[in-house]
């Protein structure tokens, strides 16, 4: 049987699973679309790679399930276990939740779209990893994956993985604001591909609005909402953004 600090590494490595499997998808995409070209057209391999950005998204979410679901078995751990439960005795219904994480979400994603965005790529031109405004095409190369994986599955698993299975764990462990501060920054690197100051504004802005949803409402159904009605959003942006 693990001893307790055995079973806790198992938390670091589920956090950590998110931005390597990106790392490897990646990867693989290269090798891939090197294979495929046979080596003759090298220069054209990024890009290949990048416009299966909304693919490689779709097979990486469904893998985090896989991996959540078999950390939350070997934990001993059910999905009432790590907040998707109502506290009825405290009053709490389904649409109120929903609408307390609706709301804030929907305010984060025009704000997202009118000054984030913007600022994002005013940094990105200062200094990034990752050329300024690349971050929008790569996403928008294929609408329907991405869909796919932005609307119907990220705001499930991440919130799953990082306000429910990670914040339910790291508050075992550690105070409050150190377990919502950890979530906060495996939350941001996990979109590591956006660049760094990406990286930022997803796990501050982001992340600290899910993890307070998260701890106050004692529920993942209200930063579920949250994620998702800022998810939409950002889909019908970048589908204007980039003319249908």
């Amino acid at each position: 049987m693990n001893n307790p600090s055995q079973k806790f590494t198992r938390v670091w490595w589920t956090l950590l699973a998110a931005p390597i499997l990106f790392l490897l998808a990646i990867v693989a995409a290269s090798i891939y679309f090197g294979v495929a070209t046979q080596g003759q057209n090298v220069d054209a391999i990024p890009q290949m790679v990048a416009e299966s950005t909304p693919y490689q998204l779709v097979v990486v979410q469904i893998w985090l399930l896989f991996i959540l679901m078999k950390s939350m078995k070997r934990d001993g751990l059910t999905w009432k276990d790590i907040g998707w439960t109502l506290r009825v005795g405290d009053g709490q219904q389904l649409w109120r939740e929903a609408l307390i994480g609706a709301i804030p979400g929907i305010a984060l994603a025009l704000l997202y779209v009118t000054i984030l965005t913007p600022m994002l790529t005013s940094l990105q031109q200062i200094w990034d990893y990752v050329p300024a405004g690349e971050l929008l095409t790569t996403l928008g190369a294929s609408l329907i994956p991405f869909a796919i994986a932005d609307v119907l599955l990220a705001p499930f698993v991440e919130e799953s993985i990082y306000r429910g299975y990670g914040l339910t764990r790291l508050l075992g462990r550690f105070s409050q604001p150190v377990a919502i501060a950890l979530s906060m920054f495996f939350f941001g690197i996990l979109h590591w591909t956006g660049g760094f100051w990406y990286i930022l504004l997803t796990g501050i802005v982001a992340g600290g609005l899910f993890a307070w949803l998260r701890v106050s409402r004692k529920n993942i159904i209200a930063p579920f909402a949250a994620h998702l009605a800022l998810n939409i959003v950002e889909t019908i942006f970048i589908v204007v953004t980039l003319g249908g």
